[in-house]
């Protein structure tokens, strides 16, 4: 996943030089004011901030959005979203030598408040904080004691409600039609006092969508 975000600010970087090379167009009026909806996939997983001998796997799962667009100045706009997302990951490892294989799903509401720069028709660079807000988690074991299932509940019980996170995209449109692909990283950690059994966190996601721009 790490490389999939040097690719974006390559991308980004690379435009953003051609279009001050460029030459400067005259001003023109921005539009005014769009409604978007977009839908579309997460690839969730985790950074580890532990010693926890586990590892993990990327988790599939939804995005889906409404946002305003709201033109500032030619190229430039702000674009404040709600969307629901779903992250976690898949992991698996040994507790007192017994093996164990689960998947953590999370399901969050996110408020992305993102400035939007389009150095070139049709394309958009997005990057912004984001702020998540936890609704529900949910543990599939698929191997596992009693023991430890029961260990991993306790331990995720507590898990913080409120993540403060950034995000850094790329926005491909044409006349109505949408095509986001955007990575998104927590910037706190799932909780604060893990314990040797819990995975102590930030969550990443890449997420790719499509959708329409009224």
């Amino acid at each position: 996943m790490k490389k999939i975000v040097f690719v974006l600010l390559f991308i980004s970087s690379v435009t953003i030089v051609n279009a001050q090379d460029a030459p400067t167009p005259k001003a023109e009026k921005t539009n005014g004011v769009h409604l978007g909806i977009r839908a579309g996939l997460n690839l969730a997983n985790i950074i580890r901030s532990d010693n926890n001998a586990a590892s993990t796997q990327l988790k599939p799962g939804l995005n889906a959005a409404a946002f305003l667009e709201i033109p500032i100045v030619n190229g430039f706009s702000i674009q404040p979203e709600v969307q629901y997302s779903e992250k976690g990951y898949k992991t698996s490892g040994s507790y007192l030598g017994n093996p164990y294989e689960y998947t953590a799903s999370s399901n969050f509401i996110e408020v992305p408040i993102l400035a939007k720069i389009s150095p070139a028709k049709g394309f958009g660079i997005l990057v912004g904080p984001q702020y998540s807000f936890l609704t529900n988690t949910k543990y599939k074991f698929t191997s596992n004691t009693a023991t430890y299932q029961n260990q991993v509940n306790n331990d995720n019980s507590n898990l913080r409600n409120n993540i403060l996170g950034g995000v850094l995209g790329l926005e491909f449109s044409g006349e109505s039609v949408v095509l986001d692909l955007r990575y998104s990283l927590d910037f706190q950690k799932n909780n604060e006092d893990g314990t040797s059994n819990s995975l102590k966190y930030k969550n990443q996601v890449l997420g790719i969508s499509i959708g329409f721009r009224f």
